[in-house]
């Protein structure tokens, strides 16, 4: 009769089971893979299945048991980590969608918001159409599989070890916050630019012609300006896009 015991189990399962709790918590935070239209379900499966097929470039981690006193710690440290990977990647999402805020508000369509069932907040109709775009450029430009090297990079950066405070420390998440601020700006800037370059122009038109009603033709020639700026800029919001995902790839050991 074939007999396993609890040093055995634990020799078979460490190696996959730690990998497999980072990536879902990767899967669970990460935008586009932490989508409501992808099931809870799938999301374990293919964690799992990415798991075992990373097994071949991933460093050779300890061997620790369920029931082992540092396995909680040592479950802390992957969901942390892996939420960090996917907050990471959110707030590349939000420097564009805050870059489209700006826009929105020069344009004069921040009136236009409705609720965002993904972040569960009010948004308007520019800044989700550059979050579309966002996930556009993230599935286009091999996003995925720049969060999927994170997840196996971070394995080198972050071995598995019940210390995760440390780790945490050491990723320094906050300094992205002042990133996040400046690349909005510089995404939005050639479209604030030329919007307030127009609002300068109705302004000097106002005063040359008092009796025209600005306020009447003023919105309109606004927003139809700002659309042209969008589709002017929209081709080159790639460069930030990709220069951000970068970034925040290397931060777990990529590059």
């Amino acid at each position: 009769m074939i007999s396993f015991d609890e040093a055995q189990i634990a020799q078979w399962l460490s190696p996959i089971f730690w990998p497999f709790l980072r990536i879902l918590a990767v899967f669970t935070s990460a935008p586009v893979l932490s989508s409501r239209a992808f099931p809870m379900r799938a999301k374990v499966a293919l964690s799992f299945l990415v798991a075992l097929a990373a097994q071949a470039t991933l460093p050779e981690a300890p061997v620790i048991s369920v029931s082992d006193p540092r396995a909680l710690a040592v479950v802390m440290q992957q969901v942390v980590i892996g939420l960090s990977i996917g907050f990471a990647v959110r707030l590349v999402f939000a420097s564009v969608e805050l870059a489209g805020e700006v826009v929105g508000f020069q344009m004069g369509l921040n009136f236009a918001a409705f609720f965002d069932p993904s972040m569960n907040t009010q948004s308007s109709a520019v800044a989700r159409f550059f979050g579309q775009m966002a996930s556009l450029l993230f599935v286009v430009m091999n996003g995925h599989l720049m969060v999927l090297m994170a997840v196996t990079q971070s394995f080198v950066a972050f071995p598995v070890s019940p210390s995760f405070l440390q780790e945490l420390a050491s990723m320094q998440l906050q300094k992205l916050g002042a990133e996040v601020f400046a690349s909005a700006l510089w995404i939005a800037l050639p479209m604030v630019g030329i919007l307030l370059f127009t609002n300068m122009a109705l302004g000097i038109i106002s005063r040359v012609s008092p009796q025209m009603n600005i306020f009447a033709i003023g919105f309109p020639i606004t927003l139809v300006v700002g659309i042209l700026a969008i589709a002017i800029t929209l081709p080159m919001l790639d460069q930030p896009f990709m220069a951000l995902m970068i970034r925040v790839v290397s931060l777990f050991g990529v590059g």
